[in-house]
């Protein structure tokens, strides 16, 4: 009973903390529109450029893996 009590506390505290994160989006968007899109192309590209040096950063090490002779997992 706890289980499923706590599960759907979960649910409904993630789906309140997008409701709350999106109506705070759509606000800002029509109240400050071109500041907040290029805050959101900013963030977008900041992550983008994350995720391309966290790929590089893993090819080196499962090289590096390699060249020591360790097995990949």
């Amino acid at each position: 009973m706890t289980e499923s009590s706590s599960m759907k506390t979960d649910v409904v505290a993630f789906v309140a903390i997008l409701l709350v994160s999106a109506a705070t989006m759509v606000w800002l968007f029509w109240r400050f529109p071109l500041t907040t899109a290029l805050i959101t192309l900013g963030v977008f590209v900041v992550l983008g450029v994350s995720a391309r040096l966290a790929r590089a950063i893993e090819v080196v090490d499962v090289v590096s893996d390699i060249e020591h002779g360790e097995p990949i997992a």
